[in-house]
């Protein structure tokens, strides 16, 4: 049986050691797949359980020198250990570039151009160079020892084996230098070049752990939505209970100013719920009895009893953690390019410090090792792949993490980039489109005053199940008090109902039936109806006691963001098409309005999938979008499938991206994350690519010195991460809306206090 199992891994410094960890585990017998993201530090795998096991996993992660743990589900979000490996980080750098500063000083007696400096002799003193650079090289620096030797035990090499060997070479080259040649200065040694390389490395490090800590903001915050403990309500008493304990039927009370704890329904009390952090949507819902609440929504002013739904773990918010960590773990198709290079990079450096060494000692300058060592030295340390291996992960971070805010999930990393290929979107119109709530838009009577004759056809509808039966009850529930009984109730398939209330015959059916039972209708009435049906709205007549007594239509109304969505992804480029099971008039009308021109109507769940077929065979990419259980194998079936939250679970679980609010316009805001995502990628695999393409000859041939090549190895790392981060500042800054602002997190709105940023138009 299959298992998937959720890592925490410590220990990683580049991209080699993500890879040689999933080289190392899917090797293993039983495992299927294996992930792990540098970024994040966190590693996914499934695996057969009868095969191995999660002990084993982890035992074999430790054995190539990495620390491991199995995470699951947790309430809070710590970064502890980031905030402690950053104190780490500042303390050795603090210590490095104190000892380093003498070696510095010294150097300026090298340059002419500093001949008025002052420099004390002590600083030039081999054996003075030789006890500074001591604890540089062996305590701050024995991380690299250690992570090298790991590494090359278990057959692999990363970078850290490229800074040891560096740094050990210009160390003992004039470790052997002072104590056998008649030096009294340090001319032609390169202790510096040991200590600038380290303490480069060390910034380059600290400045990159905490970039990388400000990549998961969004995940934090979600874990902040969250509540520990939640009022239980057991035997008329009110007990504080860990919310972890709760469990579906337990009644629980949420004041106002308070976080709901967990999803439940409202059996007592009403008040107005923020639900913005949550969903992105901006105004307070109306919450009366009987309506669903969900964790991490803030109860604004009533006092609400709920009856618990969920277990915590399988709450709508615990399933929105799950995705977003889940899709931050997970890497694009084109994080294989960097993988693939990463895989082998070290060894190919390696071989190329090796040519290096051999052509400037037995070719260029014949014989002089000093100036070998130093292009050596040089190109063993550009080559760092670092920078090769954040640009994909950290990007996916931070658009992930920004969709999220957005209430838009990914469910995988690969839909990020996957989604911004496509160029047809394909919607269903019930529920998607349109509110999927159908309502009375307009009653026409003729003998009965309007509440009358609501109250009689109601009377009939409340016998029925049908959307358009649960429209016409809500609507007379809202103007009276109660209905009367409807009696011998007989359902004409197609057409309508028959009823007896309150000893009249009641018929309520379409146009179609009294057309073919050549029923006569008023001139006035029938121009009515045709007027209404023109508009795109069902339409039922009633006949009491067989006289005509009135109109009632009804019409799912369409979103008011639906009209707006549809133009901004033609103007996208996307090539828009409706689906619907619904009829064709009914379906025409919503489609011109919209200005959709492709129209597939009447149509069943089955029929969906293949035309979704069809068009993936004329060469089309195809996203789904739709909400019901029959949108189900379509969603399936797509290129990429976005279910809006607002529908079935099974939709949603078929989906690949999920929308949590039916606003359509994040639809196209999920295009626009997809496409600026997919270029802040391209953008960090471009400069890591042209990084090492240029500055790996460039020290080959003498041009950068050790320590300038710490420094820039350094830099690209910082660089990468930085231009991810800048993807969620221009995602800040951007507009997806035409009319509606994202839900910035608490920081977001100090950053941008004062200002009137919203979501770029694409």
């Amino acid at each position: 049986m299959k298992e998937t199992a959720n890592f925490e891994v410590r220990g990683m410094h580049c991209a080699s050691c993500a890879a040689r960890i999933e080289k190392v585990v899917s090797k293993m017998d039983g495992v299927s797949e294996v992930k792990v993201n540098l970024t994040t530090e966190k590693g996914r795998v499934t695996f057969h359980n009868n095969q191995t096991s999660v002990t084993e996993i982890i035992n074999r992660i430790n054995q190539i020198g990495f620390a491991a743990k199995q995470i699951g589900h947790s309430r809070t979000w710590s970064d502890t250990s980031w905030k402690k490996e950053i104190q780490i980080l500042q303390r050795k750098l603090f210590l490095s570039a104190i000892l380093t500063f003498p070696l510095a000083w010294a150097m300026l007696d090298h340059f002419s151009w500093a001949s008025f400096i002052y420099v004390p002799d002590l600083f030039t003193h081999p054996f003075f160079q030789m006890a500074v650079i001591l604890p540089i090289q062996f305590i701050i620096g024995q991380q690299f020892y250690d992570s090298a030797w790991k590494a090359v035990k278990n057959g692999s090499a990363n970078m850290d084996v490229l800074v040891v060997l560096s740094t050990s070479a210009a160390f003992f080259y004039s470790h052997y230098l002072t104590f056998t040649s008649q030096h009294t200065d340090s001319t032609g040694l390169f202790y510096e070049t040991s200590a600038f390389i380290i303490t480069f490395i060390l910034l380059g490090k600290l400045l990159e752990a905490k970039t990388k800590l400000k990549t998961t903001e969004a995940i934090k915050e979600l874990y902040q939505l969250q509540t520990k403990a939640a009022m239980l309500i057991s035997d008329g008493r009110e007990r504080e209970c860990p919310v972890d304990q709760l469990s579906p039927g337990d009644l629980i009370i949420v004041r106002p100013g308070e976080k709901v704890p967990i999803d439940g329904e409202i059996v007592d009390g009403g008040s107005m719920i923020d639900e913005s952090l949550l969903t992105g949507e901006s105004n307070p819902v109306e919450k009366q009895i009987g309506d669903p609440v969900f964790a991490g929504t803030i109860n604004q002013n009533g006092v609400l009893y709920v009856r618990v739904t969920k277990k915590d773990s399988e709450t709508a918010l615990s399933q929105i953690i799950r995705i977003v960590e889940e899709a931050q773990a997970s890497s694009p198709p084109i994080q294989r390019i960097a993988d693939d290079i990463v895989a082998i990079f070290v060894p190919i450096v390696l071989s190329i410090a090796l040519v290096t060494f051999a052509a400037w000692y037995f070719v260029l300058q014949p014989g002089d090792v000093n100036g070998a060592l130093v292009k050596t030295i040089a190109v063993l340390i550009i080559a760092c792949p670092c920078a090769l291996g954040l640009a994909t992960p950290t990007s996916v971070l931070v658009g992930s993490g920004q969709a999220a805010r957005s209430g838009i999930l990914f469910k995988e990393g690969k839909y990020l980039e996957l989604l911004g290929k496509n160029n047809m979107v394909v919607f269903d119109k019930t529920g998607t489109i349109t509110k999927g709530q159908p309502q009375v838009t307009d009653i026409y009577t003729e003998r009965l005053s309007e509440n009358l004759f609501l109250e009689m056809i109601a009377a009939v509808e409340s016998t029925l199940q049908h959307p358009v039966a649960k429209a016409i009850v809500t609507e007379a529930k809202k103007r009276l008090r109660h209905l009367p009984r409807a009696t011998q109730v007989l359902s004409m398939p197609g057409y309508g109902v028959s009823a007896l209330v309150n000893g009249k015959k009641i018929v309520i059916a379409s146009s179609k039936y009294y057309d073919k039972s050549k029923r006569h209708l008023p001139r006035q009435a029938l121009k009515r109806i045709r007027k209404l049906e023109a508009e795109g709205k069902t339409v039922m007549i009633a006949m009491i006691d067989n006289r005509f007594a009135g109109i009632i239509a009804i019409a799912d109304e369409i979103k008011p963001s639906s009209l707006a969505a549809v133009s901004r992804l033609k103007k996208m480029g996307m090539d828009v098409v409706m689906l619907t099971g619904d009829n064709r008039s009914i379906a025409t009308t919503v489609a011109t309005r919209l200005g959709i021109k492709k129209l597939y109507a009447e149509v069943t769940p089955g029929d969906k999938a293949a035309i979704i077929h069809s068009l993936q065979q004329k060469g089309n990419r195809v996203v789904m979008v739709g909400d019901g259980i029959n949108d189900a194998p379509s969603l399936a079936v797509a290129d990429v499938g976005i279910a809006m939250g607002t529908g079935s679970d099974i939709a949603i679980e078929s989906g690949d991206v999920t929308i949590l609010k039916g606003d359509l316009h994040r639809v196209v805001d999920a295009f626009i994350i997809s496409r600026k995502t997919m270029n802040n990628i391209k953008q960090n695999l471009l400069w890591a690519f042209l990084y090492n393409i240029i500055m790996i000859p460039v020290a080959m041939l003498g041009f950068l010195s050790p320590w300038l090549a710490g420094a820039a190895m350094a830099f690209s790392s910082v660089s990468v991460v930085l231009n991810a981060l800048r993807l969620n500042l221009n995602l800040n800054q951007g507009r997806f809306s035409n009319d509606q602002r994202i839900i910035r997190s608490p920081s977001a709105r100090k950053q941008f206090r004062g200002s009137d940023r919203v979501l770029s138009k694409a």
